[in-house]
């Protein structure tokens, strides 16, 4: 009996240069306020999409938008002085 087997190698191997490194990830961690902030935007946005204007959702959406800009110039003051690296 005779295996046909492929020459190639696995494409899912995990290699050591496939792994983010500590900066990459200290980065994340720096910006994951920001990236929270602009995802309850996202859903405040989708939650608006098939109702009606109401106060109620514009309030949110102010208050969403301002969490994102809040958490953009933190992220921002962070990376300026330094604290991020």
């Amino acid at each position: 009996m005779v295996h046909i087997v492929t020459v190639q190698d696995v494409v899912t191997a995990f290699a050591d240069f496939m792994e983010p490194t500590d900066a990459e990830l200290d980065a994340i961690e720096c910006e994951a306020p920001l990236i929270e902030a602009e995802l309850e935007l996202l859903d405040v946005q989708i939650a608006l999409l098939d109702r009606p204007a109401s106060a109620l959702g514009a309030r949110r959406l102010r208050r969403a938008a301002n969490k994102v800009l809040a958490a953009r110039r933190e992220v921002a003051n962070r990376v300026s002085t330094g604290e991020a690296a």
